[in-house]
């Protein structure tokens, strides 16, 4: 055994130690109820052993809540209600980085914006409609054999129609209906559609069915395509660990730590740490979760503070890019290096405004963050800010002395950023807080009326 490894019983014991965790998100990935009474008994499970226990924050429950619609949206409702219920119990009025699609269906359903830098007004959401009654899209989600047959036996039924929907994972060519079979483990519906059309097993048909879950339809699948590791992606979504070590030991393909902790799979980040012993690498990753005594786990069988993953980035790094201040706030404790940079030449301050993580932005300044430290195209964090239209984020680096008139190496000022990718709201900020106007700099749609100011 290496220097790194701990303890032979680790996995039973963080297992055990975290089986609250565990076994709230098994629950949550594994949504099967639209019953009002399990909703609120799942809301209370939150409450009392997340929230109010471990002192997990409630943003950050509802933005992990939303975003399942894309994996399970069947029961979307049921989500959109559990986030809901969490929203009112502790008063939150606002959580970034929620999926699109998410952050509509509730502003739809209780005319509350969540993500307020979503602009989905301009009406460009496709298809939320599909699962009404009547649809063999319906039929396909409820896995309804006789009403399919239905629809696949009138007049023009294209078997080869596809279906671009926001209410699934992106897609440029949309699904095919066999791979919406997959999606939802409709077996049924499967086997009629590669009986009577011949319907081809795709790639995606393979992913989908470690999300839909059922056995006959995987079975089949792997015998025309080969797992990579979208699979395991989806695998580790569906949190279902037989699924991940079944890829893990039968096909070697790794399990990702970066989508355990963006999916909350705690279970599969253990097994992952139980097989390898790689203290450093899960220690990098282990923020993603934000529970601060994981971290002082790893720290405490020698993880390092600074280490970093391929992409030159630190554990403090991952905190600022996913929002987890809790998480950051124990790494400083521990001596981590605020203004280490990454392979791009970026510190922690970098990520969080690019992201608009304010909290996370002040937590870094109080600490000693570089404000204008530059990455390698010279741009500083209120670059990335006028980038990805992070006002809040901006806000917070001028208020604490960012210079609005830096440029990166190609002369570029943070205003200039902002005209030119037509970010009016975070412009109007830096022009208030007195950034010069370069006229001949400022691209030509915007130039009036930054100017007139």
């Amino acid at each position: 055994m290496s220097d790194q490894d701990a303890h032979p019983n680790k996995y039973s014991e963080l297992r055990s130690n975290y089986k609250y965790y565990i076994d709230i998100c098994n629950t949550l990935y594994q949504l099967k109820t639209e019953k009002e009474e399990d909703l609120n008994s799942i809301f209370k499970m939150i409450k009392s052993e997340l929230i109010d226990s471990n002192g997990y924050p409630p943003q950050n429950m509802i933005r992990a809540i939303l975003n399942l619609v894309l994996y399970n949206n069947r029961y979307a409702k049921s989500y959109l209600s559990l986030a809901k219920q969490i929203s009112d119990e502790y008063h939150v009025k606002e959580v970034s980085n929620v999926i699109l699609i998410s952050n509509f269906l509730f502003y739809k359903e209780y005319g509350i914006k969540l993500d307020k830098s979503d602009d989905f007004e301009k009406g460009d959401i496709k298809n939320l409609d599909i699962h009404t009654e009547n649809t063999i899209y319906k039929a396909t989600m409820n896995n309804d054999k006789e009403n399919f047959i239905i629809f696949t036996e009138r007049d023009g039924f294209d078997k080869d129609q596809k279906l671009e929907s926001d209410l699934y994972p992106y897609s440029k060519k949309g699904y095919s209906l066999l791979e919406l079979c997959c999606y939802h483990g409709a077996v049924d519906c499967f086997k009629l559609l590669r009986s009577k059309f011949n319907s081809e097993i795709t790639k995606t048909c393979l992913e989908f069915s470690f999300l839909g879950g059922n056995p006959e339809i995987m079975s089949e699948c792997l015998k025309y395509q080969k797992p990579d590791e979208e699979c395991m992606e989806y695998a580790i979504i569906s949190h279902n660990i037989d699924f991940v070590t079944f890829l893990m030991n039968e096909y070697n393909i790794e399990i990702d730590l970066e989508y355990c902790g963006i999916y909350n799979n705690l279970e599969s980040f253990l097994v992952y740490f139980d097989q390898t012993n790689d203290i450093n690498k899960c220690f990098v990753y282990s923020p993603i979760f934000n529970i601060p005594s994981f971290l002082e786990y790893f720290l405490s069988h020698g993880a390092n503070i600074n280490e970093k993953d391929e992409n030159g980035e630190t554990a403090l790094h991952k905190s600022a890019w996913y929002n987890s201040k809790e998480a950051a706030e124990v790494l400083i404790s521990h001596g981590a290096n605020i203004n280490e940079k990454d392979e791009n030449g970026e510190t922690a301050l970098h990520n969080a405004a690019r992201n608009n993580h304010k909290e996370i932005a002040e937590v870094l300044i109080s600490h000693g963050a570089n404000i204008d430290e530059k990455n390698k195209y010279g741009e500083t964090a209120l670059h990335k800010s006028a980038w990805y239209n992070s006002k809040e984020a901006a806000e917070i680096l001028i208020s604490h002395g960012a210079n609005n008139d830096e440029q990166d190496e190609n002369g570029e000022t943070t205003l200039h950023i902002a005209a030119n990718e037509n970010h009016t709201e975070i412009a109007e900020v830096l022009i208030s807080h007195g950034a010069n106007i370069d006229e001949k700099k400022l691209i030509w749609k915007n130039r009036t009326s930054y100017c007139s100011k």
